[in-house]
């Protein structure tokens, strides 16, 4: 196998290996939060004074968010066991028979319904939770509000911060592997006695 095929299947493992950490880790954060809105939802303690548009927004907020959760986790149950069976193989072109690609779409749906809107959802049902369940206390509502904005911010400052990270490093990573397939197809073009300059002047 040449140089250039080793380089784009050494990029088609690192998609796969990165696509599986994603939904595995969709699927748990998933889990987890949907398991708590639920539980939210059955367990928590409703009186008769709270009035109904907080229960309309708390009914509306927790159904969100339990089937944001529920779509990223069917998705990642659906699509994980295709790219667990490929990389258990050992084969260098077993990757090729991996979804993970032509899946691709859904899955950044499945990492971003579970970490940013999913996470978003949850912060905004424990602010609704502290109403619903302080509404005879406003001061300690409001306070647990308070508490939260900052969290928020620090929260998409973070998320803004790290995409646009990622986004500039996968940038240049393409750059770089561009420059090097350019590199070698004009060294395969000159000749194979310029592929290894050192060699020849040796040899001179």
């Amino acid at each position: 196998m040449s140089k250039p095929e080793n380089n784009v299947t050494a990029l088609n493992w690192r998609r796969l290996h990165l696509s599986r950490a994603k939904l595995k880790a969709s699927a748990r954060t998933s889990a987890l939060l949907a398991g708590f809105a639920m539980v939210a939802m059955v367990e928590i303690n409703l009186t008769k004074d709270i009035p109904e548009p907080l229960l309309i927004a708390f009914c509306v907020c927790t159904t969100l968010l339990v089937s944001v959760h529920m779509l990223a986790l069917m998705i990642s149950t659906c699509i994980l066991p295709n790219l667990e069976a490929v990389a258990s193989i050992h084969g260098i072109a077993a990757v090729n028979e991996s979804p993970h690609e032509k899946m691709a779409v859904y899955i950044e749906i499945a990492w971003g319904s579970s970490t940013v809107f999913g996470i978003l959802l949850f912060i905004a049902e424990i602010a609704i939770i502290c109403w619903v369940v302080f509404i005879d206390s406003p001061h300690a509502a409001i306070a647990g509000t308070i508490v939260l904005i900052p969290v928020v911010c620090l929260f998409l400052f973070f998320a803004l911060h790290f995409y646009r990270n990622l986004i500039a490093h996968k940038f240049e990573r393409s750059a770089q592997n561009v420059q090097e397939m350019e590199d070698m197809i004009k060294q395969l073009q000159a000749g194979p006695h310029v592929l290894n300059p050192t060699s020849a002047v040796l040899e001179v």
